[in-house]
């Protein structure tokens, strides 16, 4: 079953101007050491954190609250599988909120897929709640 579903869309020039003008302070307020290692890497450092930026909204979202109710950008963190798929984790209160709406008897598993096209990132997140086996 469907628990949220979640979108955003991510402007990769502010995200270059936020950078520009507040640098680490902003990446460590809002990304992971993980996601900042994926997105320092890349040719187009702008483009993977406004990714990123736009998945932890989308996830937020999903989870139905939005960037509100205690929740920390760092409590949803993307990585990628070794295949470059990507995927979220979520601990602290964004974990709880989810934990706390699974239905006894299931898991909930995070769906997130990553897109860019300049000047836009977009993230799209669906929250799925699987029977235990």
């Amino acid at each position: 079953m469907i628990l949220g579903i979640g979108t955003d869309l991510a402007n990769i020039d502010r995200i270059q101007k936020t950078i520009d003008r507040f640098g680490q302070r902003f990446k460590d307020r809002v990304f992971t050491p993980i996601e900042q290692n994926k997105a320092e890497k890349r040719k187009d450092i702008a483009g993977t954190y406004a990714k990123r930026w736009a998945a932890k909204e989308a996830c937020s979202k999903a989870l139905g609250t939005g960037l509100a109710m205690g929740i920390s950008w760092k409590d949803m963190s993307v990585s990628n599988l070794e295949t470059g798929q990507p995927i979220m984790k979520l601990t602290g209160w964004a974990a709880k909120k989810m934990s706390d709406m699974t239905p006894e008897g299931y898991e909930a598993i995070v769906h997130v897929t990553l897109t860019d096209d300049h000047p836009w990132a977009q993230a799209f997140v669906v929250i799925e709640a699987l029977p235990i086996s």
